[in-house]
């Protein structure tokens, strides 16, 4: 019983950041129709920044509160500086071409910032330990917990919410739900389509970034990071449904608890595990469990 609790609360933490990094992800791809590579540099960019952020605050020996508003700040600096530049810089030059080259022009920007985190940060690792002790621990029967993965649940709850309502039950939810379905016909109505891209890919940016400002505290901030988190994230969307934001809190919760049993149970297959629970959704459902229904066009 204990084996079970701590497999499910492992996979519930894990499942926490990898949702709001997911989320970002599908909710481009919904919008832009784009399968953004260069999203996990967006989520380095935010462990960076975080913490550059938090460093600056324990500098100035403020109260360790602010090193989460610190973290919270980051995400918006780097969705606000990065988003802009390419969203109009780059990727506006190739809407309407073929998929398979703005998949090859995001990966071209993955590889380029990776360089920059680089010659920005350097090549050695940033930790951010503050934050992860602000919380305590807290004890579960024999087992004791950091209080921190708790919070990114929290998080993960709140964001997704937030992300939800916004769509369904808002005003411009709804003019993004008509670019969505059809972007000339949202036009000639008199939205400014660009404007909703510039909009939604704005999210995303800031959902990878406050992923990664977040996920600072647990891990070493180094280079290589971006890597491990776009195939991860890549997984979770294919396993819920690339456009859904359903399937992203199902998928990254079904591989949370897949990687979490794979540690306790079956150690070595901790790396391949998530594969085989891709594998076997794929095997059912190949569209994804909540692939939104297309429009038939006449």
């Amino acid at each position: 019983m204990e084996l079970a609790i701590t497999i499910f609360i492992d996979g519930l933490t894990y499942a926490s950041w990898l949702f709001i990094v997911a989320l970002g992800l599908t909710l481009v791809f919904g919008v832009l129709k784009i399968l953004n590579i260069a999203h996990g540099s967006f989520y380095a960019l935010g462990a960076y920044a975080a913490a550059t952020f938090v460093g600056w605050v324990a500098t100035m020996h403020w109260a360790p509160g602010w090193t989460l508003v610190a973290m919270f700040m980051a995400a918006i600096a780097i969705a606000v500086l990065v988003a802009p530049l390419t969203e109009k810089g780059l990727l506006r030059f190739f809407y309407g071409h073929d998929e398979v080259l703005l998949v090859l022009v995001t990966y071209a920007l993955f590889l380029c910032m990776e360089d920059i985190t680089k010659l920005i940060w350097g090549a050695n690792p940033y930790y951010v330990s503050e934050p992860y002790s602000m919380f305590g621990n807290v004890e579960i029967g024999n087992q004791i917990y950091v209080g921190y993965d708790f919070l990114l649940i929290v998080i993960a709850v709140v964001v997704g919410s937030v992300v939800w309502f916004g769509l369904n039950r808002t005003r411009q939810g709804k003019i993004v739900t008509a670019v969505i379905h059809s972007p000339e016909i949202a036009s000639s109505m008199g939205v400014k389509v660009s404007k909703v891209y510039m909009m939604a890919f704005g999210v995303g940016v800031f959902l990878a970034a406050l992923g990664g400002a977040f996920t600072a505290p647990m891990i070493s901030v180094q280079p290589g990071l971006s890597v491990g988190v776009i195939i991860v994230s890549f997984a979770v969307v294919i396993i819920g449904g690339l456009g859904s934001i359903e399937g992203a809190a199902i998928g990254a919760l079904i591989v949370g608890l897949a990687r979490a049993f794979a540690v306790h149970v079956v150690p070595v297959a901790e790396l391949f595990s998530i594969y085989v629970v891709m594998a076997l959704v794929l095997m059912v459902k190949p569209e994804g469990l909540f692939q939104r229904i297309q429009a038939r066009k006449i």
